[in-house]
This record gives structure tokens, sequence and C-alpha cells, in this order.
């Protein structure tokens, strides 16, 4: 994949270190029940599972339906997209401070029928200052099946007040997860 330099830590970046409390081992569970990506009460959502073993990396699952479709069978371009980001914020989760989607860079490699489930595995290749760099991979119907989308992400961190200036706040959210587990 041939990244922008604005996904790619700059040189000499150390490498990154998981946050004391992260979970690892376990389902990270939602953030929001009704979000899109991941939530469970979301109807026609992902709901995407994700489980860290290392404190840097992520390993989901989505399955796509009907209802992700763009072409008749096939995965709509802005859902793998959409699933690509929700893994990757999964990855900042893990970091234990809020963060937001700055810019996100996918690459898509096959079509992905309805009915695939998705393997994708993200992982933060860098942290500096507010500015977090990750990668993701996403591998049609196994571990190791053949890659279809690949993506790049930076993240910003931002205050918690962020959610509340500009959206619902934390509202519906569990009180033990808030923006981040």
């Amino acid at each position: 994949m041939n990244r922008s330099a604005l996904t790619v830590p700059p040189p000499g970046t150390p490498e990154p270190r998981p946050h004391p409390d992260a979970l690892i081992g376990e389902k990270l569970g939602p953030h929001y029940a009704k979000c899109f990506g991941c939530g469970p009460d979301h109807p026609t959502g992902l709901h995407l599972e994700a489980v860290s073993h290392d404190g840097l990396s992520v390993t989901a699952e989505f399955t796509v339906g009907d209802v992700h479709q763009g072409a008749p069978g096939l995965a709509h371009g802005g859902v793998l997209a959409t699933a690509m980001d929700e893994a990757l914020g999964m990855v900042v989760w893990l970091l234990r401070k809020p963060y937001v989607t700055g810019r996100l860079e996918t690459d898509y490699l096959r079509p992905v029928p309805v009915g695939t489930t998705l393997h994708i595995t993200t992982r933060c290749t860098g942290v500096v200052g507010r500015k977090a760099y990750l990668e993701a991979e996403a591998r049609l119907d196994a571990p190791d099946g053949p890659v279809a989308v690949r993506g790049a992400a930076l993240f910003i961190e931002v205050p918690v007040a962020h959610f509340t200036e500009h959206g619902d706040g934390v509202g519906g959210m569990t009180p033990d997860r808030e923006v981040n587990p």
C-alpha cells in the first residue's frame, strides 16, 4: 500500500507501548450500543466484535449482509471503509484516551460478496503527541484468506468535551465506557 505521509509515523518514532490497563484477551465490547460500527442495538449496523491480544492491535470480524450492499451482491465501498474505521478506532480504545479519525486511507483490492465474513486486523504503528498512526487489513472468510481491503489512518486525541460540544455528549454510552473503556 502506498500510504500518504499523513498516515505514516515520522522517522525515528519509538514503537508504541500498550497502556497498562488495556484490555487484553477479552472482547472489547461496544463503546455505544447504537453505534453503526460496533453497537448491538443498531438494526443494520456492522456489529463488529473485537479482541486485542497485545494491547496495540485488534482482530475483528464483520459479516456482510444484504443491508450492506452497493452493487447487487457486493459490499458497498463506504461500508467497508466504515468497518476499517471502526476496527482502527478499537485500537485507540486500548490507549485509554478519546480519539477521533483525522484521516482514513482505504485501498480496495478485491470485491467483497454479501455473506462474506471479513477478518480485520489492525495495529497501532506509532503515537506522537496527540496523533496515533494505525494500519488495517481485511481478509476474506478466514484470518489467512485473501486480502480484500487495506487501510491506514491518523487518529487525533481530543478532550471528552469534544463529544459534548459537537454531538450529544456521552448520552446513551455506558458509564464504564463513555468514550473509551
